[in-house]
């Protein structure tokens, strides 16, 4: 158990948090929530010990060991693979290095090294220091390190590998309370359900920072939002949270529907979640916790969501977009080879890849800014496109206000037109006359959005495009691009953004490609398809 006690925590004149109390116990997984800057990982730090608040105190039950994911990728760089794993367990790894460095003493070891020795191999035993070094190596295969570099050193191996191996290390040891500030970051499909199943069977605390929506309705028992300072608890998963928020902010607005009207609503509301519950990963558990539900615990959320409308401003014809026989490569190494493709009208494909470079090359030359290795495309006439690249800094190197800025993509010039798309993506006020400059990642985006808001297009290409983005703005991009009548070609690391949105699936190699008119779950759960996914690596 873990609990903050009267927390508060300001820089300056800005409050952070003011006063708050929440206990986490065992067993339960919560998932923190809240706006971009809300403090969601200063609120994991201030947990950890990392960040000392103002005011209040954490308090953690006697004899129980912390694990934190680390977030410094170098820290470990001249450690090896396994050992970074195992310093996870920070006490075992003292008795190792201690019991090491006496058994390496040779013909100075004395008699009072003996009885040390002896204790620490006792200690050693009861933390099941034996079993360490293959707990640590079934750790790295379940999250995709390979057995050939886990004696190497950590800067040695990639970016993305290097996440997962810390990630290893936050799991090793079966620590009492677990804090994970945004885990499935770098992950593959098989990896962040790797991690799912880990979690579900994990029966201690967990506390965890994520955008991914699946994986917190996967995993989470509890929902912790931070919202006006304010830390508030609530039981269920994240889409639980979020209908329960918008079934209450309707019933608030709605004066004349009378209490017991509301009640009702209410009740059958959990009753019909409780039952869908029962067809999760965690059935039993989160079937029991809804059912204990507290009505009054469900209340309206304060927080503001955009309003990302996509219209076309002219329908699409038949033609939208063919290609034969494309194929990128760099350096004589092909990233995917001979994609033949069609698209319809209205579809929604999702780009898959085992590596991301060859879903940015493959937007980047249908947009014009990569010439194809071998190949071509036409479009069709009726068609006008835009696009949403994974890195988007090109576009804000210079000192324009966020007006001027979205004013250069748009035919109508009226500040007041300007100012309404602005709006829609939450710029406001004096926040519209910001220098574009210092925008955040998730304020580029949304600048992003409002500019291809703008062009009306009917064919929508996305690289990414939840990257850097909240809970909020994702939900609301997801939803728009289901009701969006026109086409879409998009990749994204969310699942359930990719699931809902998708309703047919291209996946590029270098060895071949597969193209399925399906959803993304029946893609990734179809045995048949995974043979022949296999057959491409």
């Amino acid at each position: 158990m873990i609990a903050a006690n009267n927390i508060s925590l300001q820089f300056g004149k800005r409050v952070l948090f003011d006063e708050v109390n929440i206990k986490f116990t065992g067993g339960n997984c919560y998932g923190i929530i809240g706006a971009n800057g809300a403090g969601k990982s200063t609120f994991l730090k201030i947990l950890s010990g990392e960040v000392d608040a103002n005011r209040g105190k954490i308090n953690i039950e006697p004899g129980k060991r912390m694990a934190v994911l680390s977030q410094n990728h170098f820290q470990f760089d001249e450690c090896t693979v396994l050992n970074t794993v195992m310093m996870g367990h920070t006490k075992l790894w003292s008795v190792m290095e201690e019991k090491n460095e006496l058994y390496m003493k040779g013909e100075d070891f004395t008699e009072a090294d003996g009885v040390r020795v002896s204790d620490l191999e006792a200690e050693f035993a009861e933390m099941d220091g034996w079993n360490a070094e293959s707990d640590a190596a079934a750790l790295l295969s379940g999250l995709g390190i390979k057995e050939d570099v886990h004696y190497n050193n950590l800067k040695e191996l990639n970016g993305n590998q290097k996440v997962r191996v810390l990630l290893a290390q936050a799991l090793f040891g079966n620590p009492d309370i677990l804090i994970l500030d945004e885990p499935t970051n770098d992950l593959d499909i098989h990896t962040v359900s790797w991690l799912e199943d880990f979690l579900l069977d994990f029966k201690n605390t967990v506390i965890v920072v994520s955008h991914d929506r699946h994986f917190l309705d996967t995993v989470c028992t509890h929902i912790v939002d931070i919202d006006f300072k304010k830390v508030k608890l609530f039981t269920g998963n994240y889409s639980f949270w979020y209908q329960s928020s918008q079934l209450a902010l309707s019933q608030r607005s709605n004066a004349n529907k009378k209490a017991e009207e509301k009640k009702k609503e209410l009740q059958e509301f959990v009753a019909r979640f409780s039952a869908n519950a029962s067809k999760s990963k965690q059935a039993t558990s989160r079937k029991k916790l809804l059912d204990k539900i507290n009505l009054d615990d469900i209340q309206p959320s304060t927080r503001k969501y955009p309003a990302i409308i996509f219209k076309q401003n002219r329908e699409a014809g038949d033609q939208i977009l063919e290609g034969s026989n494309i194929s990128y490569s760099i350096g004589g190494k092909y990233l995917f080879k001979g994609l033949d493709f069609y698209v319809n009208k209205g579809d929604k494909i999702a780009i898959l890849s085992k590596d991301s470079l060859a879903i940015t090359s493959f937007f980047k030359i249908l947009n014009g800014e990569l010439e194809p290795t071998e190949g071509s495309f036409k479009y069709g006439q009726t068609i006008t496109s835009a696009y949403l690249p994974n890195e988007n800094d090109e576009y804000f190197q210079n000192n324009l206000n966020l007006i001027d800025w979205l004013r250069q993509y748009s035919e109508e010039k009226d500040e007041v037109y300007i100012r309404g798309f602005l709006g829609k993506m939450l710029f406001g006020g004096e926040e519209t006359l910001k220098n574009v400059s210092v925008l955040s990642g998730g304020e580029k985006v949304r600048c992003m959005l409002s500019r291809m808001m703008l062009s009306g297009a009917n064919l929508l290409m996305l690289d990414e495009p939840t990257n850097h983005l909240d809970l909020e703005s994702i939900t609301a991009f997801n939803n728009s691009l289901k009701e969006f009548p026109g086409t879409v070609l998009f990749t994204s690391h969310d699942h359930e953004f990719t699931q809902t949105v998708a309703n047919r699936i291209i996946e590029l190699s270098p060895n071949g490609n597969l193209d399925k008119l399906m959803t993304y779950d029946e893609y990734t759960s179809n045995p048949e398809i995974e043979k022949q996914r296999a057959a491409l690596i």
